[in-house]
């Protein structure tokens, strides 16, 4: 399954073509196929002879693959067609690889459809073998799969587990969703590259004792399709987060953190070398003063339960006055009134460049939420709203504004 914020909808009109060679992951040719062409990605395919002993092409027809190719001689299969994926298509996935289909491509054979393919495809390649772990561990393969990645290749390599014949090891294919966002990133504009981003996202947790805490219902849901649709269109992403249950691509940089003090205190490490800074975790203002007990028990309250709080630092507005030129910082608000006045009261008092507001006494977004309603605002005057939209969309609309789109 594909997480919610790996799904960015925001390449109408692109075209990839899926490789598959003879493995027993084969058939996760077939889930990955499902999410591109359910992200409303035009795919074709080719199915090596391999392939087909595992998986048929009638498969990956059936699940809108269009051309489906095999062998290199068909009848009335155009002549060009081992040509065809590099004329038409935005990006190449092989998945799954096997050693075999590494070492062709590696040393620029061209004897059967996909090698053909492969070889003379000009745009992104995204490749994510699966095999033995003796066969990916044996010289002869970690040796051309450094020469692919040394011309270029995308790489997901292969992960850690049991392997069909029994063995444990290296060899698994890598998660389909961890493909699917390569591939997204292969189709992506790089109009980010070079740019450092720090992102904050989620709740934070305050401790009255040893079990019991002050949060939010924050997900982190937002903040992550923030973090992914920077690391998609090139940058640099550190994101420091609180507890979470989500996965990032393994090219985000990531530091775990529970209470507002140590989000502070990651936030202000990792500010200064970074170029622009998106803060969306839910940070909880005051924290409660500890319980000197240990744990508070039902008989030390029969009065009642009293907890004194202390203000939090506020990292939106210490960083946001700690800005150099050129940094950019946006901030969130969510608020339970009219945005603009709040919103604007909240970009001058935080210093900062855009802010993104959202209701959250409103159905249609919010905590944990795919969509939401937003109002963007920018130290310039401009403004946006932006009502019932995915929020892999509005993260992407958030990076246009920092690109100038």
């Amino acid at each position: 399954m594909i997480p919610a914020h790996y799904l960015f909808d925001c390449f109408p009109g692109r075209r990839v073509h899926l490789g598959v060679s003879g493995s027993i992951a084969a058939f996760r040719g077939l889930d990955l196929l499902r999410a591109l062409t359910g992200n409303n990605l035009r795919v074709s395919a080719t199915v090596t002879p391999s392939a087909a002993q595992f998986v048929t092409p009638l498969s990956f027809e059936s699940l809108g693959a269009e051309p489906v190719y095999q062998d290199m001689f068909v009848p009335g299969q155009s002549p060009y067609a081992h040509l065809e994926p590099g004329q038409e298509c935005d990006a190449l996935i092989i998945c799954p690889a096997t050693a075999n289909t590494l070492a062709r491509m590696a040393h620029g054979l061209a004897d059967d459809m996909l090698s053909c393919q492969a070889l003379s495809f000009a745009g992104p390649v995204v490749v994510a073998p699966s095999m033995n772990p003796g066969l990916w561990n044996a010289p002869a393969t970690r040796e051309n799969w450094k020469t692919l990645m040394d011309r270029g290749v995308i790489g997901v390599g292969p992960v850690q587990g049991n392997v069909a014949c029994g063995d444990t090891g290296t060899g698994r294919l890598a998660p389909v969703s961890d493909i699917f966002v390569e591939t997204l990133r292969a189709l992506s504009p790089r109009d980010l590259q070079g740019t450092r981003v720090l992102v904050t996202l989620g709740p934070t947790r305050e401790f009255f004792d040893r079990v019991r805490f002050w949060s939010n219902p924050s997900s982190g849901t937002m903040g992550a399709c923030v973090a992914v649709a920077a690391w998609l269109r090139g940058a640099e992403v550190h994101v420091v987060h609180g507890p979470i249950s989500l996965e990032l691509p393994a090219g985000i940089q990531r530091t775990a953190v529970t209470t507002a003090k140590e989000m502070f205190t990651a936030c202000m490490d990792l500010w200064p070398d970074m170029d622009a800074g998106c803060f969306t975790a839910a940070v909880a203002d005051f924290s409660p003063e500890p319980y000197p007990g240990g744990k508070l028990k039902k008989e030390d309250t029969r009065d009642g339960l009293h907890v004194d709080f202390t203000p939090n630092p506020d990292i939106l507005y210490t960083v946001g006055h700690n800005k150099k030129p050129g940094q950019r910082l946006i901030g969130f608000a969510a608020e339970a009134g009219e945005l603009p006045p709040a919103a604007k009261r909240k970009l001058d008092r935080k210093n900062l460049d855009l802010i993104v507001a959202n209701r959250i006494d409103q159905d249609e977004g919010g905590f944990g939420a795919t969509t939401n309603s937003v109002l963007m605002l920018d130290n310039r005057g401009q403004s946006r709203e932006l009502v019932h939209l995915h929020k892999t969309k509005i993260a992407w609309r958030i990076w246009d504004w920092i690109s100038g789109v």
